[in-house]
Order: structure tokens, then sequence, then C-alpha cells
């Protein structure tokens, strides 16, 4: 009953940003759970070429797609490439850090355009096929910034305010069609993202203080949350936001 409910087998999945972090664990787990998965990053390199060989030696059926997600061009790549998937996960995004008083318009265009802008383009090419089909998963890789805004991050979290507010859009619209959509919020993750920061002693400590559960989350806290909200086992879940924060979002 369980391997049945968290079956993906003859599913396919498009999972952005997945040659690392957070995208890369899902995409994993995804596989791991039976379906076709196709790994993305933004150019090809090594470390996608490593991603897509240890998902192999998994026996996951998997292949992959380079493309800049901030570039109208990079999108329709993905489109054209990919034509059709069952799960979409939107995990790609950018991030600078930034204040108020120093927003810069080309940052501004490069995070909305990599982080909004695309997964609208990506929402619309794949969803009728979805509703086609009568299934269909969606999910965006939010931020405990929705809640908690970091003075430092105010367009990143601005744009994921913004994603967030599509997901919900797409969970009421298309729930009739079979389609979930839903947000994972991830809070304080040890990825390379985050390594600069996690590494200088005095922000760690600082950080950690925020958060409840006392412990930063890896890539693997929220990959078993999507597994759930991808499967038969999460059929009934739409339109929600979940924070995979340790309660920093409290």
């Amino acid at each position: 009953m369980i391997n049945q409910l968290f079956n993906l087998k003859g599913r396919t999945a498009l999972v952005t940003g997945s040659s690392r972090g957070i995208g890369r664990a899902i995409a994993m787990l995804l596989g791991e759970a039976g379906a076709q998965v196709r790994f993305h990053a933004s150019k090809p390199s090594a470390r996608l070429d490593d991603t897509l060989a240890e998902a192999k030696s998994k026996g996951i059926d998997c292949d992959s797609v380079a493309a800049d997600l901030s570039t109208p061009e990079g999108v329709e790549t993905i489109v054209q490439t990919v034509k059709e998937t069952d799960i979409l996960i939107l995990n790609a995004s950018v991030q600078a850090y930034q204040t108020l008083t120093e927003f810069d318009p080309e940052e501004f265009a490069r995070e909305f355009n990599t982080n909004v802008r695309s997964s609208f383009v990506l929402v619309k090419a794949f969803l009728p096929g979805m509703a086609k089909r009568g299934f269909g998963r969606i999910i965006s890789i939010g931020s405990v910034n929705q809640w908690k805004q970091s003075p430092r991050l105010c367009i990143y979290a601005s744009t994921k305010s913004a994603q967030v507010n599509m997901i919900m859009n797409c969970a009421r619209s298309y729930a009739k069609f079979g389609i979930t959509a839903n947000n994972i919020a991830p809070g304080v993750i040890a990825t390379d993202r985050n390594k600069a920061a996690l590494d200088d002693p005095a922000m760690a400590e600082t950080i950690m203080k925020q958060i409840p559960a006392a412990r930063f989350g890896t890539a693997e806290d929220c990959a078993g949350l999507a597994l759930l909200l991808c499967s038969d086992a999460g059929s009934y879940i739409t339109g929600a936001d979940i924070p995979v924060a340790g309660g920093m979002q409290l």
C-alpha cells in the first residue's frame, strides 16, 4: 500500500535547477520513486554531468537540459526540448544581497525574469498537456523570506511572494483537471548557496538563534515533502504553502 501511494512509475518530471542543492535532492528522490527525470542547469557543466551520471548509476531513467531561465530564449529552449511533463518543479532561482536603498533595476529584472517570468511561461506551456491527461503536479520552491523578509534580500523575497501567488491561482483554477499546485518554502538549508554565510561562525550563530528547531535544514528535508506532493498520497493537497524551516517562519 505504501509503495503504491508513493510510486511515480510512468510519470515524467522536470526539475529546474537540479544539478545541485534542493533541486538535485528532489530530482533524485522522484527518480528513485520511479519517475523519468529531466535534470536542468543554467548551462552545461561538469556538475550537471556528474549529477546525471550518479542518477543513472541508481537506475534512474533520466536526461538533462541546459538553459538560462533569465532569458526568454532559455525558457523557450526548455519548452521545446521537454515538450510535456507530468510533474513540474520550479526550483531554479537567483538572488543577490541588496537592501531597499541599494535597489538596482538590472538586478530587479534578472531576479524577476529568472524567478517569476520563467515560472509563468513554463506553467503556461505544460498546463494544457497536464489537463488533457488528467494529471499534473506543480511545485514551486519558495522561501521563508515570504514570511520573515531579510532586509538584504528585498528583491528576492518579492519574487518568491509573486511566485507563490501564481501557484495559488493555478491551484484554484486547475484542481478540476486533476492538477495540484503547491509551494514549498525552505528556511536556512545547508547547501552550497548558503555555504559562505554558514561558514562564518558569527553569522551562523545569529541565524541559528532564529530557528526554533536549533539546526539548519538539509536538501533532503525538502525532497521528502516534494515526493508526498507529487504522489498519489498527496493528491488531495493543493493550494498549500508549506514551510520547511524548522519553525523559522513563526
